[in-house]
């Protein structure tokens, strides 16, 4: 992985975090951990991060923020991020 991390500019500490993140659940077939439930993690802090910013950076209801951050971490969006980078 040391090609990925020069890549990217970030040494993983947790080799097996890393290797588990990039693990799909279809390859190891139920035979050793995928990256779902790192997957579930992240989304739930990605979550919480984006409502931070937004309850902070805009005077609205809670209704409106609830739609703007749903539009913000959906698959589509956060694939468009990361690929326009």
């Amino acid at each position: 992985m040391n090609g990925f991390e020069q890549k990217i500019g970030y040494t993983f500490q947790n080799r097996a975090y890393l290797e588990r993140a990039l693990t799909h659940s279809s390859y190891v077939n139920g035979k050793q951990h995928s990256n779902e439930r790192l997957e579930f993690l992240g989304d739930s802090v990605l979550s919480v991060v984006v409502s931070k910013h937004l309850f902070e950076m805009l005077d609205m209801p809670e209704g409106r923020l609830t739609k703007i951050r749903a539009k913000l971490v959906c698959e589509d969006t956060l694939y468009g991020f990361s690929v326009s980078r």
